[in-house]
């Protein structure tokens, strides 16, 4: 009886409510977030500069593995149709390239790590001997693609268009294989090549 005393003198008290409304707080946070929602609001502004479809031939050289930038590398909405030797072993981390178009270009050796290309067009893309690292390719068309050699680690394909896409040699994990595995627009070739059961 002294015990549940103690605690309804706790709750009661100013610190034992303020620690019920942030916990209340961090699990209405938590259950409400949607991860789709949650991407689409925390993207920026596009943005204004004249010159930023022309910053993908540059890259981003500030801390290629985690995604730093100086500014956001925003390639979004840009036309890098058939471009076949400006984007070849470019480092494009964490950039923003929703709705862009590099169809038949050659970005081999490129390195994409915490890119967000949700909605952007590869079709025919040579990704060979590149590094794909935590990119969200949701919606993506990468008809045709060729990912030879290629790391696909923590990298995302939810509802993306591959077919015809080329997997051989890829360096993928196990449950990183097992979500791609579950794109049926993956062909038969593919899927053989990825091992998928």
């Amino acid at each position: 009886n002294e015990d549940r005393t103690s605690f309804l003198e706790f709750s009661c008290s100013p610190k034992g409510m303020k620690n019920l409304a942030c916990g209340m707080l961090a699990a209405w946070a938590i259950t409400t977030a949607s991860p789709v929602v949650a991407a689409s609001q925390r993207l920026p502004p596009l943005s204004t500069e004249p010159d930023r479809c022309e910053r993908a031939f540059v890259g981003n050289t500030i801390g290629q593995a985690n995604g730093v930038y100086d500014k956001p590398l925003d390639l979004r909405f840009c036309d890098y149709t058939n471009d076949k030797s400006h984007l070849k072993g470019k480092s494009l981390s964490a950039a923003l390239m929703s709705d862009a178009k590099f169809d038949g270009a050659d970005m081999t050796e490129v390195v994409m790590s915490k890119a967000y290309a949700v909605g952007a067009s590869f079709k025919g893309v040579d990704f060979s001997n590149a590094v794909l690292d935590r990119v969200n390719f949701g919606k993506a068309n990468l008809q045709g693609a060729v990912f030879r050699n290629t790391v696909l680690s923590g990298s995302t394909f939810n509802d993306a268009q591959l077919e015809d896409a080329v997997f051989e040699d890829t360096i993928i994990g196990y449950i990183d294989l097992q979500k791609l595995c579950t794109n049926n627009s993956i062909g038969a070739e593919g899927r053989a090549e990825l091992g998928c059961k």
